[in-house]
């Protein structure tokens, strides 16, 4: 236990001074990019994918992607996803997959009409290829690892090291958002999600990331600290996390985090027995007086401007117009779309020329529902029901996934806010198709 004890905090450092080295050698980053994917390649291969490699290196360079972005180490914009793309393939190269996982081929062949009205489309001034790469990198990761994730066996131990293989580097993320902005009071003045808070990165994908790393030292917290000095750590953690989370300004993360620790303190508490069950209300009571505390320290640094944020009202006090910080407009450009291309939709990747027509400039989708109804019509709506509803479909001989639920909203709350900028809700989603048990029953012996 020691030597766990040891290990576990030993990478928590490394993690934290990996954040620290980056931040004085910004190139370094691009290093670190790099030694993820060759690392990773090396181990499935080495292995032959026995233990799964495929989703744990998937599941730290997700975990690594916001990261390596906002200190300029992805190569381009697309590199987490492609990676990851490229692991499952090596992965499906060594490991069969469930011939059930071939309706994720058929979500990606409802895609193809659309993609060829962008192919055919005639302005020299758009770049297809990029376009392309830009709108279908993020359907595509969900695709492919969905084949290779769907109905693969795996324990809910095996399960939690994996989340907490994606959790160290959100721990890196953590500690560089304080040392790039160690005085939240010096650069908030407003109420509108901050850059200076989030790393001079996207707030949007660091809050989602972020909010994500919420629920992974929660889990860790209730489920798996074995020891008080664990417990303090993922604690830290927890609150380390969160209160960096919240500063960012951006609200659908921090939403999602929370709605993923709901999701998983509901499935426990359906699933409990009478004895567990009375356990909870301290559970209960604990989660809530630290969320409390979190939040007055959090208003107490921002002088209370947090909390107009989440009212939605500007820094004097006066209620914004929008909700969504302008997304409704988009939103609502995006079903104008539709509604005249039903079919076939405008074309992938095509509904940020064609909304500017209708807004006045070119604003790409922050919500994947919508977008899939504008550029692929009739297609795009049949699509998001293959992959809205087949998780549920396996769930029902799957009930011993206690993080479905969590996996779920954050894959369905993210696209609607962030749409699929990043791997991870398309890695988190494929990781809804598990079919996890608390202890794979060993063979009989002879």
């Amino acid at each position: 236990m020691k030597n766990t004890k040891l290990s576990y905090l030993a990478i928590i450092i490394f993690h934290a001074l990996l954040a620290l080295i980056i931040f004085i050698i910004p190139f370094f980053s691009k290093i670190y990019a790099l030694l993820i994917v060759l690392v990773g390649v090396i181990l499935i291969i080495r292995n032959k994918n026995r233990n799964n490699e495929v989703l744990f290196v998937s599941a730290y360079l997700v975990g690594a992607e916001v990261f390596l972005r906002m200190t300029g180490g992805n190569f381009n914009n697309e590199y987490a996803k492609f990676c990851v793309i490229g692991f499952m393939f090596i992965g499906l190269i060594y490991s069969n997959f469930s011939k059930s996982a071939l309706i994720y081929l058929f979500f990606l062949t409802l895609l193809i009409p659309s993609i060829l009205i962008t192919t055919n489309y005639q302005d020299t001034q758009i770049d297809i290829k990029r376009v392309l790469f830009f709108n279908l990198s993020g359907p595509l990761c969900l695709a492919i690892c969905s084949i290779y994730v769907f109905g693969r066996k795996i324990t809910l131990d095996d399960l939690q090291k994996l989340l907490l293989v994606m959790g160290f580097p959100i721990i890196s993320t953590t500690v560089y958002l304080f040392v790039y902005t160690p005085n939240i009071q010096d650069v908030v003045t407003g109420t509108q999600s901050n850059f200076e808070t989030s790393g001079g990165f996207g707030p949007n994908q660091v809050s989602t990331i972020l909010g994500l790393g919420m629920f992974i030292f929660f889990t860790q917290i209730i489920l798996f600290s074995k020891s008080k000095i664990e417990l303090l750590m993922n604690g830290g953690l927890l609150v380390f996390i969160s209160y960096r989370g919240i500063v960012t300004f951006s609200r659908g993360g921090i939403i999602t985090g929370v709605v993923m620790i709901i999701c998983l303190l509901f499935l426990l508490y359906y699933f409990s027995n009478a004895k567990g069950r009375s356990k909870f209300t301290l559970v209960f009571v604990l989660t809530i007086a630290l969320g409390v505390g979190i939040w007055v320290y959090s208003s107490f640094q921002t002088r209370g401007l947090i909390e107009k944020r989440y009212a939605n009202k500007d820094a004097i006090g006066r209620e914004k117009k929008d909700r969504l910080g302008g997304r409704e407009e988009i939103m609502d450009a995006d079903i104008a779309l539709f509604l005249d291309n039903p079919i076939f939709g405008v074309g992938a990747g095509l509904s940020k020329e064609k909304r500017a027509d209708q807004l006045g400039v070119a604003i790409a989708s922050h919500n994947e529902v919508t977008r899939l109804f504008s550029e692929h019509g009739l297609m795009g709506i049949f699509a998001l029901l293959i992959i809205g509803v087949t998780p549920f479909v396996f769930y029902v001989e799957n009930k011993q996934h206690l993080y479905f639920l969590s996996f779920y909203f954050f894959w369905l709350l993210t696209i609607n806010h962030a749409a699929m900028r990043t791997a991870a809700p398309a890695f988190v989603y494929a990781l809804c198709l598990l079919s996890v048990q608390i202890k794979i029953p060993e063979e009989t012996e002879n």
